[in-house]
């Protein structure tokens, strides 16, 4: 990896006081962090306009689903240099401080993060400071900012031609990144950052940065790295990917793994602590055009997972279409909008586990008050059972990971009371009855 020059960094005076203020940012003082869900927008495909006022008309529907937080994929302009496809690739960004015409102009942005924000939402944006398109100005005004081959050539990004790296030796392209992030929060009042392959870049960067957009306002950064991979990062973003989960979970369904795989990365997981957050999800915007839709890649239990995502610890993030449920793999460099039919079969479904995470203190993201534990049943290789407790509150999670219908038990000192399903409405008395039986693809939610 690129290694920063800490001298002259130090000398411009950038690095003190970075781990006071990253460590106040991080563990709060926005209490919405730790009950939010993010809900992935994919301008380019979500309407036939694929424009910010098209999308602007989904935000009531949205509010009603019970989404959160708005993570809007790249909004800045594309390269056209060896650019990929018609359109290009939005992660190709020709300048960081400008909006893509394809969905409007700047005014259309602000205008909807305002009625966003009225509606209650929170805004963030893909942030994409590893790499810019061939085209970026930077190239022009300022090629030393970027990392170049022994041939005087920039540099291309490991397996995607179309892109270049930045170089973070240079003191003067880290100050012009951190400008280019604050004016998006300046001069749009978002609420911060989905940082895309933020382990591509060093991490005395983010850093670096964090503490300096931030004088502007409190922010949110979840980062597109996995803390098991990467624990460094993890003292900079309120939340990471579960890569190493989503990987596991895709082959412990295609390849028939031991059930217990799982519950074991699941505790690597929980050892990482809470300082950060763990955000979870069955597919994103690269996932269903390069590997498939979540019914491909998990098929009956695609439903149960969207469960996990929505009650372990840690934050839920879905993707565009997933309330219809979306079956198309989206096209990446083409247009081709999502297939919406007026009819959103899951939005119910997300209703219940948003309204469930953002209400239930069982259920905090990141809560050292709140406890998860795995529970024993009597078909441990078939079913996850869990609870998360916080003081009086407690929530129960059942899920079939397996292909077939389960009649089971669960026979755990750490369960105990009545639970009311929340999904369907009946009350348990494990004093009573300690049964369960989950139909392929089943599960079951319940609140204390």
């Amino acid at each position: 990896m690129k290694k920063l020059l800490l001298l002259a960094i130090t000398a411009l005076g950038i690095l003190s006081c970075t781990t006071q203020k990253i460590t106040t940012m991080t563990n709060a003082p926005a209490d919405w962090k730790h009950t939010t869900n993010i809900y992935e927008v994919n301008v380019r495909q979500y309407t036939e306009e694929g424009t910010f006022r098209a999308f602007e008309k989904e935000l009531p529907r949205l509010k009603d689903m019970g989404v959160k937080t708005l993570w809007f994929m790249p909004i800045t302009p594309i390269s056209q240099k060896v650019k990929k496809g018609s359109l290009g690739s939005q992660y190709a960004a020709h300048d960081y401080v400008s909006i893509n015409p394809e969905f409007g102009t700047l005014e259309d942005f602000k205008h909807m993060v305002n009625e966003a924000h009225k509606m209650g939402f929170k805004v963030i944006i893909d942030w994409v400071a590893n790499h810019t398109g061939w085209d970026h100005v930077w190239t022009v005004s300022h090629p030393e900012y970027y990392l170049h081959d022994a041939d005087g050539k920039f540099h291309i990004a490991s397996g995607m031609e179309d892109i270049i790296e930045l170089d973070y030796s240079n003191p003067d392209m880290r100050t012009a990144m951190i400008d280019a992030m604050k004016y998006w929060v300046s001069e749009t009042n978002i609420d911060g950052f989905r940082c895309d392959l933020a382990s591509w870049v060093e991490v005395d960067f983010w850093e670096q940065a964090r503490p300096e957009v931030e004088k502007i306002k409190p922010l949110f950064f979840i980062g597109e790295f996995d803390e098991l991979d990467n624990p460094e990062y993890g003292k900079v973003f309120d939340a990471s990917y579960t890569w190493t989960w989503m990987h596991k979970t895709e082959e412990y369904y295609k390849k028939d793994l031991p059930l217990a795989e799982l519950k074991d990365l699941l505790q690597k997981y929980t050892a990482i602590g809470d300082s950060s957050m763990r955000a979870w999800f069955t597919t994103n915007h690269d996932e269903n055009t390069w590997n498939g839709t979540e019914y491909e890649k998990y098929g009956v239990i695609a439903k149960p997972l969207a469960v996990f995502s929505a009650t372990w610890n840690g934050i839920p993030l879905i993707y565009s279409g997933q309330e219809l449920p979306n079956m198309k793999r989206l096209e990446f460099f083409e247009k081709d909008p999502i297939e919406w039919n007026g009819t959103y079969e899951m939005a119910d479904f997300y209703k219940t586990l948003f309204t469930l995470k953002s209400n239930n203190p069982a259920l905090r993201g990141g809560d050292p008050a709140a406890t998860t534990t795995i529970l024993k049943t009597s078909a441990d290789d078939k079913i996850l059972a869990y609870v998360r407790k916080n003081g009086n509150d407690a929530v129960l999670t059942v899920l079939n990971f397996s292909k077939e219908a389960v009649s089971f038990t669960i026979d755990d000192a750490n369960i105990s009371g009545v639970f009311r399903n929340v999904f369907s409405g009946p009350v348990k008395d494990f004093a009573q009855d300690k049964s369960f039986y989950l139909p392929i693809g089943g599960y079951a939610v319940m609140a204390k």
